[in-house]
């Protein structure tokens, strides 16, 4: 049996997804655009990385030549595993800001 189409359903769905390309456009400028600063635990290094990861800028904090080049790298591994975690959360948080209202289609 065939199913009529509802000419009304068939413009809701077009505009909802008007809407959530439009929404996505927004997402993916405002995660090039947020920023967060992170520091390794030890207070040396400073990263500035958007939410979409890349990172904005790397400040010493302290004078890495007084440290050990281990150590030096141990606390630029630290910013940067710490930067990672910031975007993420930075990304799930702009994420739920954005698209917060449309339930999914299908749950996992």
């Amino acid at each position: 049996m065939a199913r009529e189409i509802d000419q009304s359903w068939v413009e809701e769905a077009i505009e909802r997804y008007r809407r959530i390309e439009t929404l996505r456009a927004e997402f993916d400028e405002a995660i090039r655009r947020v920023q967060v600063i992170v520091r390794s635990p030890d207070g040396l290094v400073e990263l500035i990385v958007t939410a979409d990861g890349a990172v904005d800028d790397l400040r010493f904090l302290g004078a890495p030549q007084v440290r050990t080049g281990p150590d030096v790298a141990r606390s630029v591994k630290a910013a940067i595993t710490a930067a990672d975690d910031a975007a993420r959360w930075a990304r799930e948080k702009l994420y739920t800001e954005t698209f917060g209202e449309y339930r999914r289609l299908m749950e996992d």
